[in-house]
């Protein structure tokens, strides 16, 4: 038996009726998580507590270790008032003194226990007293309360709740508010009930496991810590969702070997967490369909097994789709045969429905749907799909142009090749949208882009163009492939910009965590492309090709999004592993071509190994401060004959050498030489400071030396702006 102040662990559970699959996870991870920092917080549990969820279909609970009956009581000093205010000359309390002790339930014979102490210049009374722990009873009602309001509830119910006549209850009904009804509440500390309450019910030790295959109904807890073990061998229910996740996980490798050899299930982390959120007792099935379906293309088998019947396709070992699948029961009968055809049955009418879509949506060709496209409607102030099918194709167009014009090297390098990029672009960025208007998408959103990619290669278009329309799209989502080849990639591009130049160009920007049209996505997508292809694209170029597109639709929008750009694009790298001193000093100078960035972070990266780095940022901070504050702008230009002191003779000198050399390892793109030959600046410029007072008396002398310094700048900010490197 628990006894008063004894610590004990501690169970609560909250018995519902099916909750949203999609929300249980973190349903569970909140109801424990929030519940236990409460108690944690009034004193009734360590800080190093174990807090285990449990959350499936019917239940949120959670376990805490070492729970204490009574919370220790805590020693607290209140400040009242100031001595002056409170005391009179005699030494007396003021009337001010005794309102504010009055207000505090407190009489006139505490003054003598007040504390006189300093605070600041003056003194000033101070009351000691003792707050009472709160009682478990009662610190758990809170706990339980503050958890239930705080629930990340998807969408809340209302219903009705019949009251009895028991303690704290009226007779009649009354509505509830809660994602799901409720129906019982189980608080456990140790192997006692504690009297809290919550949705209308009162806690105790009963609650119910599996529908069907429960051994006992009620389930009666015996104590705390035999929950997860009653659950699941008097309940048949695995309570806890990380187990039950493990379980079908195992179960689902399992039978995959069971089904043939090399096989395995699709892996989808946000299918599987589904899947352990609907059911309490796994049983991994193996179900099969006919072999005919399998010329359907297979993302649109997967994707209506996956999103409509939550089954797992078995794939082989190069990926393709066998026709067999994987089906989690929640039952465990001994002939488990009904449970199958019954799946196999269901999912016929499924994939038929694919290949129906599949057939009829051959029977057009894409070209002939592009007129389909004006009837779309994409912003209502940037007009429908036709029109952006339009501007992606003329964003197409010029961004050939521009690799066409480039000096830096590109594997497409005559004006044939160009001009069979260019068609091929244009008749992609066409025909890129127009699988919108097939049946297949129309069930299938997903699966836009794919579509196009299939039925272009049915129709017999250059393969170029049938990936590009596949591709167009990429990169989806964080870690997604980029687009395949020279078509795709230029067609990516042109989405991606039309978007975000469209957008932007209409005030429609990201603010705070809502992104509706993800162009924060778009951006990152944009800078992958840039970066991971090394295309020799200028990003400010690029944008500025791009708003012409528009006409009157929009305002130029460059400006707010190239700092859009600048600050995603700084994200991304931080998130790489790189420090926010790195970024910053590789970024501060807007790099024009964007795939130099992670060269340039490595050269940087190298750079602050070195023994003169920090010397030399620090110097170049200096320099870059004196330069601002500077009468005008500083021409880098030095007369040698006005080189009066040692040491800016050798510094200018140090120059005449290193930054020739640095220079000519720039032009190359080797950043990291370039960076590494400054660091034979530090010895002249440390002397320099030393010895030099850069604002002389003599105009001249100064202008000189501030052309000297404005020389040092140029040349060591040409790979990044090494002042961000100083400490």
């Amino acid at each position: 038996m628990t006894s008063l102040n004894q610590k004990a662990n501690l169970l609560v559970e909250l018995f519902v009726e099916e909750l949203p699959p999609k929300a249980l996870k973190k349903l569970g991870e909140a109801f424990a998580g929030v519940l236990a920092d409460s108690l944690k917080a009034q004193g009734l549990a360590q800080a190093d507590a174990v807090v285990t969820p449990f959350a499936s279909p019917r239940r949120l609970a959670v376990h805490v270790t070492g729970v204490v009956t009574k919370a220790a009581d805590q020693a607290m000093q209140q400040k009242l008032m100031p001595v002056a205010v409170a005391l009179d000359a005699a030494g007396q309390p003021t009337p001010a003194l005794l309102k504010k002790l009055s207000s505090l339930g407190l009489g006139a014979e505490v003054v003598s226990e007040l504390k006189r102490q300093p605070d600041g210049k003056a003194e000033a009374l101070f009351l000691d007293s003792v707050k009472a722990g709160a009682t478990l009873t009662e610190g758990l009602q809170k706990a339980l309360t503050e958890s239930l309001a705080k629930l990340p509830i998807p969408k809340v119910m209302t219903y009705q709740l019949e009251q009895g006549d028991g303690e704290g209850f009226q007779p009649g009904w009354s509505s509830v508010n809660f994602v799901r009804p409720a129906h019982g509440l189980v608080a456990l500390h140790g192997d006692q009930v504690v009297p809290v309450s919550a949705l209308g019910l009162h806690a105790g030790r009963e609650t119910h496991g599996h529908r069907f295959e429960a051994k006992v109904s009620p389930v009666v807890l015996r104590e705390a810590d035999s929950y997860a073990v009653q659950m699941a061998e008097e309940g048949a229910v695995i309570a806890g969702f990380a187990e039950r996740r493990a379980e079908i996980a195992s179960q689902l490798a399992a039978a995959a070997g069971r089904a043939g050899h090399d096989l395995k299930p699709i892996e989808d982390d946000a299918l599987l967490d589904e899947v352990t959120a609907l059911v309490e007792r796994p049983n991994v099935l193996i179900g099969r369909f006919e072999e005919a379906f399998l010329a359907v293309p297979q993302e649109c088998l997967i994707l209506t097994m996956k999103a409509n019947q939550k089954y797992f396709p078995l794939l082989d070992a190069a990926g393709k789709l066998t026709h067999q699948f994987l089906v989690v029961s929640n039952i465990h009968p001994a002939d488990p045969s009904a449970i199958i055809e019954g799946n196999e049955r269901v999912v016929r009418p499924r994939l038929a429905d694919a290949k129906f879509f599949f057939d009829q949506d051959r029977k057009k060709t894409l070209a002939s749907r592009t007129a389909g496209l004006a009837k779309v409607v994409y912003h209502n102030k940037l007009g429908t799909q036709g029109e952006r099918s339009e501007r992606v194709r003329a964003i197409a167009h010029a961004i050939v142009n521009q690799l066409r014009m480039s000096t830096l090297p590109f594997t497409v390098d005559d004006k044939d090749h160009f001009d069979v990029l260019d068609s091929k672009a244009q008749q992609a960025a066409l025909l890129a949208k127009t699988d919108l208007l097939t049946d297949m998408v129309g069930e299938f959103p997903e699966l836009q882009g794919i579509m196009g990619g299939y039925y272009a290669r049915h129709e017999g278009l250059r393969d170029g163009v049938a990936i590009a329309i596949e591709d167009h799209y990429k990169p989806r989502f964080a870690g997604d492939n980029l687009p395949r080849n020279h078509t795709g990639t230029v067609v990516a591009l042109a989405d991606k910009l039309e978007t975000l130049v469209g957008l932007f160009g209409i005030g429609q920007l990201p603010t705070g965590d809502k992104d509706p049209f993800a162009l924060r996505r778009h951006a990152l997508g944009v800078i992958r492309i840039l970066i991971e292809k090394n295309l020799p694209l200028d990003l400010s170029a690029l944008v500025a090709a791009v708003v012409p597109v528009f006409g009157e639709l929009i305002t130029d929008p460059a400006e707010a999004l190239l700092a859009f750009m600048a600050d995603r694009l700084a994200v991304s790298l931080r998130e790489q592993g790189y420090s926010a001193q790195e970024v910053d000093a590789v970024l501060a100078l807007r790099p024009s071509r964007l795939a130099e960035v992670p060269r340039r972070l490595a050269a940087v990266r190298a750079f602050a190994a070195l023994p003169e780095a920090a010397s030399l940022a620090a110097a170049n901070k200096r320099v870059g401060n004196i330069l601002k504050k500077a009468d005008g702008v500083v021409e880098a230009r030095v007369d040698a004959a006005l080189l009066k002191e040692t040491a800016e003779a050798a510094l200018y000198a140090a120059l005449q050498t290193v930054a020739p050399q640095a220079d000519a390892a720039f032009e190359q793109g080797d950043y990291t030489a370039s960076l590494q030959a400054l660091a034979a600046l530090r010895t002249p410029v440390d002397a320099f400071f030393d010895a030099v007072m850069v604002n002389a008396d003599d105009p001249a002398l100064k202008a000189n030396r501030l052309g000297l310094l404005a020389s040092l700048h140029a040349a060591m900010n040409r790979v990044a702006d090494l002042s961000r490197l100083a400490a």
